[in-house]
């Protein structure tokens, strides 16, 4: 059988002939197809936006701070604070394995930058040594970030925060080289850090200043204190692996009770990288699941309506074949007439659905300055295109097959 003009224009006017049952079948189709690519895309961008915001960390990398004691030990009342200091920061390095990087991170909240008559409130000063950007890469937009020599001869020097850099320069303008002042300290700009993470270990990037580790600690009298160690695990070792070893150390070190589980506070990036992960896996199989449940919904109603459709034309089948029309040209004619139903319903939907999804990320992009890819890859439409037509076929095989055994001395004796 050719597919012809003249027969398109059969198919078609076998589809319009009862324009209301058509329209209702193809729906189905419609929907499910709708509901598929709204899931799908809406997913992604919903992935997008959480990994924003642990978007710039490490993924194997790990952060200790320290809480009051819960637990009295060795003459040591119950509730006193304590610190980590420089030292500890060597003895983890010498004494955990698994360690590969690892540093301390000091702050100074809700400071005032100061640039000419401009202004930044709230802003963090951190205390930062040069391999801190192996822990959360600094994306740099100007400049360079802090080197062992602004360590060694203590310089008053910065990288700012994108924030921070915004507010108080022009849109492209190149701040290194220009001085800004923080509590009356006047510090020399020698980058800008694109970092835009939403994680704040110990104030978010993009609304800080961060200057040399030694640089603060002098300014500030903080001697060999450190707010949050921050390290990452070697290839081959996980970040749980060493965390206990690190809370261990460190309480040994200062006194604190071995079975105290307050005293250190520990943020563990690679379990929450994790978890995203496997909870988006999840909403993922979950989201196809649904779609497609929906979609072949659908396309048993395709099927059904067929079937009343086939029954309806049992005459005119049977007149076909008493005039030469083999099976097999009778279920071609079936299964194309259910083919250009659910492909026409199912682009329709696809198109409506991708028209959605870029609506909202428009929508988002305006309010929020982000575009979080609410939408759908070449693939996956491509993917659903094939599933639509392929499951037409599925839908046309039953009607199909009872068009097959219509015999036309019963279908003309029944007329």
């Amino acid at each position: 059988m050719r597919y012809d003009r003249d027969t398109l224009t059969e198919i078609l006017d076998t589809l319009t002939r009862n324009k209301s049952r058509s329209l209702l079948t193809a729906f189905g189709v419609f929907w499910g197809i709708f509901m598929l690519v709204i899931l799908s895309g809406g997913s992604n961008g919903l992935e997008k936006m959480l990994w924003a915001q642990f978007n710039g960390f490490a993924t194997n990398s790990g952060f200790a701070y320290t809480n009051n004691t819960s637990l009295a030990y060795k003459g040591f009342r119950k509730g006193r604070g304590w610190y980590m200091e420089q030292k500890d920061v060597d003895a983890i390095r010498e004494n955990v394995k698994g360690i590969d990087v690892i540093t301390g991170c000091n702050s100074q909240w809700n400071r005032t930058v100061i640039y000419k008559d401009l202004k930044y409130n709230d802003c963090t000063l951190k205390g930062l040594e040069p391999c801190y950007d192996k822990i959360e890469p600094q994306m740099l937009l100007y400049g360079r970030f802090i080197n062992e020599i602004d360590i060694r001869e203590t310089r008053k020097v910065c990288v700012l925060g994108k924030t921070v850099y915004e507010s108080l320069f022009e849109k492209g303008e190149d701040p290194c080289g220009k001085f800004i002042s923080i509590d009356d300290i006047k510090y020399n700009v020698v980058g800008v850090s694109g970092s835009e993470s939403q994680m704040s270990i110990n104030g978010q990037t993009s609304e800080s200043v961060e200057v040399p580790m030694t640089t603060l600690r002098q300014a500030y009298n903080h001697g060999n204190v450190i707010d949050v160690l921050c390290y990452t695990a070697m290839s081959g070792y996980k970040v749980s692996d060493v965390e206990k070893d690190i809370a261990s150390l460190l309480k040994a070190a200062h006194y604190v009770h071995p079975d105290d589980k307050k005293a250190v506070g520990q943020i563990n990036a690679e379990e929450l990288f994790e978890i995203v992960e496997t909870v988006f896996i999840g909403l993922g199989i979950l989201t196809w699941m649904v779609g497609l449940g929906t979609l072949i919904a659908g396309i048993i109603g395709v099927s059904n309506i067929m079937m009343v459709t086939v029954r309806e034309r049992t005459s005119e089948i049977g007149i076909r074949r008493a005039i030469g029309a083999r099976p097999t040209d009778i279920l071609q004619q079936i299964i194309a007439e259910c083919i250009l139903l659910t492909m026409t319903a199912g682009l329709m939907g696809l198109s409506a659905g991708v028209g959605l999804l870029n609506l909202a990320d428009t929508l988002i992009k305006t309010d929020a300055g982000s575009n979080f890819g609410f939408g759908i890859s070449l693939q996956t439409g491509i993917a659903i295109t094939i599933i639509v037509a392929l499951l037409g076929v599925v839908a046309a095989m039953a009607p199909a097959l009872r068009a097959m055994a219509i015999k036309p001395i019963e279908a003309m004796r029944e007329e």
